[in-house]
């Protein structure tokens, strides 16, 4: 199928703008596009009239210009006949956000929809779903603009089931400093499934990362998703919901997708090599580290702190993770500590974790992590920076930064999340080194490299 029109619309209509209610889905997506996004938006509802001093067509045919996407949000019984029009009037692509479909039992509907759509080879989006999120393109989320938190431009697609979990990866994108190329919300998937969606964002060029939300399949469709992502150059993290019984049951009436057995589903991820996130925190700290560094690694972590306890902490998450942190030999220890501080050379402890002390500086940071980015046997570092210690400049992200720019180990860090360290964060981010918020997301950014097998 050809998207490049879903994502890129020039032209875009609205079918079922109200004239009397604000806050109507249409006249929500309709403002935000109008005011927002670099389309041409054009409101439809069988009455006609004026909206805010723009014309209201009384139906698609009406409008003056070739559709590139409609979006529909009409009651369920009126979505055939609209989405015939737009058929005859030659639009690109259509997303129904209306819901009253299979979720509630109505098939029969939903399967006149789709063959109304396969017959004239137009591809839909939906129906009961939000449709589809394009940075700096076009917005079709029926949720107000003033309420809406966007992550800045990235390289990281998402595709869900669900609206809302799709909703709330942004937010936590946003906060997290994860920038977002496009995010699409199937819902009942009817035509559009996440099948098709891996193909067109697999050869995406604003795309690096996918990342999926997925409820369920249709009979058979799961085994030629999980083939298709294995064979994707570009990292793949799927987070399956419906992984008990009740979750099962409640997967059927939110998409009417068949959740099927999960734990094979879930051994199957991993065999070919698609990183499984098992919860939200997951998703975020995978989607960051395959943003910056679409590799893999076998889990060999060198560990770099200023705190004893954050080592500890840090070396046992690595483990239960099974995740190795090899000792560094003793040789380089000496090599390394004849490089550090006077003041901290006869207390820091060298072996992995490098605990640097609460009294170390940038130059032993940078010195630590240098040597480790020459280590053979350490394919990944973490470093735990605590930007309260004395001697620590805000400087310190960006100078660390340099080093993975030379040795291109991958480098991540754990940096708390205040806006106090914010120009620390930066001096990562802005060099394309993920930081993480906590020592567990840390370490599962390394988790998700390693669990990312080569194509």
């Amino acid at each position: 199928m050809y998207f490049q029109k879903v994502f890129e619309p020039k032209t875009l209509a609205i079918v079922g703008l109200s004239l009397s209610n604000e806050r109507h889905p249409a006249n929500v997506i309709f403002n935000k596009n109008h005011f927002r996004y670099p389309v041409k938006v054009f409101g439809v509802n069988p009455r006609g009239g004026m909206y805010h001093k723009q014309p209201v067509y009384s139906s698609v045919s009406e409008i003056p210009e070739k559709i590139d996407l409609a979006v529909i949000a009409v009651r369920a019984e009126h979505v055939p006949a609209v989405m015939e029009e737009c058929i005859d009037s030659g639009a690109g692509a259509v997303t129904v956000i209306s819901g009253g479909f299979a979720e509630v039992g109505n098939r029969e509907l939903q399967d006149r929809l789709v063959a109304i759509a396969k017959e004239a080879r137009l591809p839909f989006i939906g129906p009961n779903c939000l449709g589809i999120y394009s940075t700096g393109q076009v917005d079709t989320f029926f949720l107000p603009s003033e309420r809406m938190v966007r992550p800045e431009p990235g390289n990281v697609a998402i595709v869900s089931q669900s609206g809302g979990i799709l909703v709330d990866q942004m937010v936590k994108f946003a906060g997290q400093g994860i920038g977002l190329s496009r995010a699409v919300s199937i819902g009942n998937k009817a035509m559009v499934t996440e099948l098709d969606m891996l193909d067109f964002l697999s050869r995406d060029d604003m795309t690096d990362v996918i990342a999926f939300y997925l409820e369920g399949f249709g009979r058979g469709e799961g085994r030629e998703f999980v083939r298709a992502a294995g064979k994707c150059t570009k990292p793949v993290i799927v987070m399956k919901a419906g992984r008990s019984p009740g979750g099962v049951r409640a997967v059927s009436s939110h998409t009417a997708a068949i959740a099927g057995d999960y734990p094979v589903f879930s051994s199957v991820l991993g065999q070919f090599g698609i990183v499984e996130a098992r919860n939200e925190f997951e998703m975020v700290s995978f989607c960051e580290s395959l943003s910056c560094y679409p590799r893999s690694v076998t889990g060999s972590v060198g560990i770099i702190t200023g705190s004893g306890g954050h080592g500890v902490v840090a070396i046992d998450t690595c483990a239960a993770g099974g995740l190795n942190v090899p000792e560094v030999p003793s040789d380089l220890q000496e090599t390394l500590r004849a490089k550090l501080s006077g003041s901290i050379q006869p207390i820091a402890s060298l072996a992995n974790p490098i605990d640097l002390t609460g009294s170390a500086c940038d130059d032993d940071f940078v010195a630590a992590a240098t040597m480790l980015s020459k280590m053979e046997a350490i394919d990944s570092m973490i470093v735990l920076l605590l930007p309260y210690l004395p001697d620590v400049t805000s400087d310190v992200g960006a100078r660390l930064s340099q080093v993975f720019r030379q040795e291109e180990k991958p480098l991540i860090a754990y940096v708390p999340h205040v806006e106090k360290y914010r120009m620390i964060i930066e001096g990562f981010q802005l060099n394309n080194v993920p930081v993480s918020r906590s020592i567990e997301g840390a370490v599962l950014m390394v988790e998700a490299m390693r669990r990312c097998l080569p194509c």
